[in-house]
């Protein structure tokens, strides 16, 4: 699930909470909406925190002996 389809299950949700009247008799959309946004908020979260492990930063190696080239 990448970040994208995270934000998109985050404002359908608050669109079926927030902003709809519609009524169904064996479906409570209030509850649909709430839970679609915490799937995406958790999802948000889950995928940025995967993505800071990947690009954890490694300070570069001192360059050795054998790797110097001498110009003249």
């Amino acid at each position: 699930m990448g970040l994208g389809l995270c934000i998109i299950l985050t404002a359908v949700g608050a669109i079926l909470t927030f902003a709809t009247d519609w009524e169904a008799e064996s479906v409570d959309l209030d509850m649909v909406g709430l839970i679609l946004m915490a799937v995406g908020i958790i999802g948000t979260l889950v995928y940025t925190s995967i993505l800071r492990r990947r690009r954890m930063v490694v300070p570069p190696v001192a360059p050795t002996a054998d790797d110097r080239r001498d110009v003249l």
